[in-house]
């Protein structure tokens, strides 16, 4: 992926958005779109989701199965052709997803519902149990499947140091076997 911005190139980043990465016409359909809390810093900077080193979103991806390969963040186009996707629950870049609002996690939410109605993917797969209990009103929810077709993941981020790698490839092959 090359070097990483430097601090100038992350304070301009606060102003920016990413894509999401779905499915075009001629690849597979969609059978998880996995939802980030919203993009970090380094990953607006360089476009690409889950960009920051330590970030354990492409490991674990790849050690549960959704890949044969591990991919880098810059690779992350190459989830189409697997009928995968990723979005964010809100789209402002911050330096921890705690900078975010409860009305910015509940507008992702609806913004999510909306998204899965015209995408239909088999799984909307949430990354971060506090951002699925606000933005879906759900304060008792606890990591693993939800209501049909939604399943919550842990936050891979480096900061989630309750959740060990080994855990989260757990909870992400849970997922992928019903896939």
């Amino acid at each position: 992926m090359g070097r990483l911005p430097d601090a100038d190139a992350l304070e301009r980043a606060r102003e920016k958005t990413i894509p999401d990465v779905l499915p075009g016409p001629d690849d597979p359909p969609l059978r998880v779109l996995f939802c980030g809390i919203n993009p970090g810093l380094v990953s607006a900077a360089t476009g690409h989701h889950f960009a920051r080193p330590g970030n354990r979103f492409w490991p674990v991806l790849h050690a549960s199965g959704f890949t044969p390969r591990l991919l880098r963040p810059d690779e992350q186009g190459e989830l189409a052709g697997l009928g995968l996707g990723i979005t964010n629950m809100a789209p402002r870049a911050t330096a921890r997803a705690d900078e975010l609002s409860d009305d910015e996690l509940v507008a992702g939410g609806e913004r999510l519902r909306a998204l899965v109605a015209e995408r239909g993917p088999q799984w909307l797969a949430v990354l971060g149990i506090g951002a699925y209990r606000t933005a879906f009103g759900r304060p008792k929810a606890v990591v693993g499947e939800q209501e049909q077709g939604v399943w919550v993941l842990p936050n891979p981020s480096g900061l989630n140091a309750h959740w060990s790698r080994e855990a989260m490839v757990a909870e992400f092959a849970r997922l992928r076997a019903r896939t």
